[in-house]
């Protein structure tokens, strides 16, 4: 069937392409011989049946389909008015029959309209299928002129009605689309639509009385189609599958309606008519292949299909339950018995769909009248978990808590303590109390912790603050503990005259583990909230150091090449003209000459010494043979003031470590010279542990206020730096007249 429409719907676009060119764009016939023009081949064959609304190939191919349904309604109308022409002791179920095609072809229309064709179509069949069963019958009965009365409708609705379970078979295949997706389903609707040709020529062998059999078995095939049917639901994905769900809350709906009017039909004789019903209730069908083609509406199934089978179980129940009364009372009701039974039923019905929102209404009531409120004890308990998905503070929650705890349990105050360490704040009170520490020390602070839900004597002994901040009243605490350590303390009191009950204390225990855990997840969200400020903080120094790092390689290098063309460059060029100069008072003035030549040799000497210098300033060549013992003491003995040198055992370090300690202690000395005073002394020390390595410049100068920008200074700054680039860390203490110590570690791999 599936191919059959496929093939109908290209021929239509075959004949849109003909029939709606202009006549100018019409080809003129071709000569004798040569190719014609073929239309079709305007059309791509792969192109879907079905395009958008608006486009040129939808509105023939929706307008031919509205023929097609205009037709089956047509034949449905006719069915109609022999319905109503007939005898009055025409069927009722045939009337419902012929309705049931109207619903099934306007369902085919709307799911035409929403742009499924494939299963448009199917729809339509079902629909024509139905109308033309019943208009035959209709005919049938007022054919009364040959041998076999009614012999060709009687011939047509036997087609019609072997057709029909097929088709369902076909429907049950096709969905949620109405296209056969694999191979094996198109074979097996081959063979199905051959086997109901086969029944057809079954039926007609006795076109006076319907042969019930052959439709039986036929109408086994839809049932056996429910096994691929399932297992295309369970690969199918989320949206084809909530268009499944349609279907199947239809089908679960529609036998709800059939078994529940048999089993009332059987004890009551009421409403009867199970067959109109049955067929009444097949037209959930077809409305539920509408809803599913519509995005909005097909979304939500899933809780229609929830409420559906729970109100499925509850009506199995009932029927199981009265079915069971009756076979125990051994006797079928009958005359008023009947009537009594059936409002009895729908009486429990009706008290069974109510259960919920009156048991609701009364538990509500009970709690006002036993405990004088809305809420009952454990109100707090089963909505703490609600409000801590609502984003809210946690002092607003805390409380909160005090408060239900207060209306439930009937306190005359409540009260949340909440710290660390023994140290804990009234974080929520009910109502308001001064009372702002407390403090528990380290012996009660561990009974505390280990300690359940807690009053009495108990109290006066390890937390008699608490008892002292009552008014005299029946006291409870529970103490809040996660992992062993004591976050704080619910603290319930009542008047003397009513004391807390076993089911008060299971409230206060299970409250407490979960504020508990509350109060430990804002812990860790503290600690990461700081942990990662610290991140940032880290994160922009680091991003600072290297921007000093750049600006100062550049100023090194413009500072370089400044010193080379003021100082070492001019020497150099002053020689090159002496040079001249000399050669040209060789042959004139010997003596002269040999004078300038010594003033040359003096001259580059001093060229050599500065580009030595310039040399040592950028990297030591003491540092780079004999590492840091040697180039510290030589750089001390060139400091202002006065330096007395103190190195350890030091091994050498990779040249990146040992140049930053020698510039942090070449600069940590020109800092003490240039602050701590001309009369100051300075110590340098230099060691190594086994995983760091240490130095240290301490001065009994004038020191300076740790508070000023002195330790903010340029020279402070690149220090941490060259520290911070080596993972290491730098430290400075100062204070007025005291000296200043700067010191630093290196982490190595040992």
């Amino acid at each position: 069937m599936d191919v059959l429409w496929t093939m109908v719907g290209q021929r239509i676009s075959e004949l849109q392409a003909g029939c709606l060119q202009r006549p100018s764009d019409v080809p003129a016939p071709a000569s004798h011989g040569g190719a014609t023009h073929d239309p079709a081949a305007d059309v791509s064959v792969n192109a879907p049946l079905l395009e958008k609304p608006g486009a040129s190939a939808a509105g023939a191919t929706t307008a031919i389909a509205i023929g097609v349904f205009a037709v089956a309604v047509a034949v449905v109308a006719v069915g109609l008015i022999g319905v109503f022409a007939a005898p009055k002791s025409a069927p009722l179920w045939l009337f419902v029959l012929c309705a049931s095609g109207v619903v099934w072809a306007i369902s085919a229309i709307v799911v035409l309209r929403r742009a499924e064709q494939a299963l448009a179509m199917l729809t339509l069949s079902i629909g024509a299928a139905l109308a033309l069963a019943g208009l035959c019958q209709c005919l049938d009965r007022f054919d009364h002129t040959t041998k076999f009365p009614g012999a060709a409708e009687r011939v047509v609705e036997r087609i019609a009605a072997a057709l029909l379970p097929l088709l369902v078979v076909h429907l049950l295949l096709a969905l949620p689309d109405g296209r056969l997706q694999r191979r094996t389903d198109r074979r097996t609707m081959t063979a199905g639509y051959s086997l109901a040709l086969a029944g057809a020529a079954v039926l007609m062998t006795d076109l006076r009385e319907l042969l019930a059999w052959p439709l039986v078995a036929l109408w086994i095939a839809p049932l056996l189609a429910l096994v691929p049917a399932h297992f295309r639901y369970r690969r199918s994905a989320a949206v084809e599958r909530r268009r499944l769900q349609w279907f199947g809350w239809s089908i679960a709906l529609a036998v709800e309606v059939v078994i529940v009017s048999a089993a009332l039909t059987a004890l009551t004789d009421w409403p009867g008519h199970t067959v109109e019903v049955a067929l009444i209730a097949s037209m959930l069908v077809p409305l539920s292949l509408v809803a599913a083609t519509v995005t909005g509406i097909a979304a939500r199934v899933d809780r229609l299909l929830t409420r559906t089978v729970s109100f499925i179980g509850l009506t199995a129940v009932l029927i199981i339950a009265y079915a069971a009364a009756l076979a125990a009372f051994g006797k079928r009701p009958s005359g008023g018995e009947r009537s009594l039974l059936l409002l009895s039923m729908l009486a429990a019905a009706a008290a069974t769909i109510a259960y919920q929102p009156a048991s609701s209404w009364l538990t509500e009531r009970a709690n006002r009248f036993v405990y004088g409120e809305r809420l009952s004890p454990d109100e707090a308990l089963r909505t703490w978990g609600s409000r801590l998905s609502r984003a809210i503070p946690m002092d607003e929650l805390l409380l909160q808590l005090v408060e239900a705890l207060r209306k439930s349990m009937r306190l005359t105050s409540a009260q949340v303590w909440t710290g660390a360490v023994g140290h804990l704040q009234l974080t929520a009170s009910v109502p308001h109390r001064d009372d702002t520490a407390l403090h528990i020390e380290p012996v009660e602070l561990a009974v505390v912790a280990r300690s359940g839900v807690s009053g009495g004597t108990w109290l006066d002994i390890w937390l008699p603050q608490l008892v002292s901040r009552s008014s005299g009243g029946s006291v409870r605490v529970a103490p809040i503990v996660h992992g062993g350590e004591l976050l704080g303390l619910i603290v319930g009191e009542r008047p003397p005259d009513e004391p807390f009950s076993d089911d008060d204390d299971r409230v206060l225990t299970e409250l407490s583990r979960q504020v508990g855990l509350a109060l430990h997840n804002v812990q860790l969200d503290t600690a990461l909230k700081a942990t990662l400020d610290d991140l940032r903080s880290v994160n922009e120094a680091l991003r600072a150091s290297r921007t000093r790092i750049v600006a100062a390689g550049d100023a090194e290098r413009r500072k370089l090449e400044r010193n080379l063309h003021d100082g070492a460059q001019q020497h150099l060029v002053a020689l090159a003209v002496k040079l001249r100069l000399a050669k040209d008072a060789v042959a004139d003035d010997p003596t002269d000459a040999e004078a300038m030549i010594d003033e040359i040799r003096g001259n580059l000497q001093e060229a050599i010494a500065e580009l030595r210098s310039l040399a040592h300033g950028i990297f030591p060549p003491l540092l780079m043979s004999g590492g840091l013992v040697e180039a510290l003491p030589a750089t001390a003995s060139r400091a202002a003031i006065d330096v007395r040198v103190d190195i350890a055992d030091v091994r050498r370090h990779p040249p990146e470590i040992e140049a930053a300690v020698y510039f942090c202690c070449s600069e940590a000395l020109q800092n003490a010279a240039k602050h701590a005073g001309a009369a100051a002394q300075a110590t340098l020390r230099l060691w190594e542990t086994k995983t760091s390595l240490h130095w240290e410049v301490v001065d009994d100068g004038a020191g300076f206020d740790p508070t000023s920008t002195v330790g903010e200074s340029h020279g402070f700054v690149n220090m941490r730096d060259r520290m911070g680039a080596m993972g290491g860390v730098l430290e400075v203490q100062s204070h007025l007249g005291g000296g200043t110590t700067v010191s630093g570690n290196i982490p190595f791999a040992g």
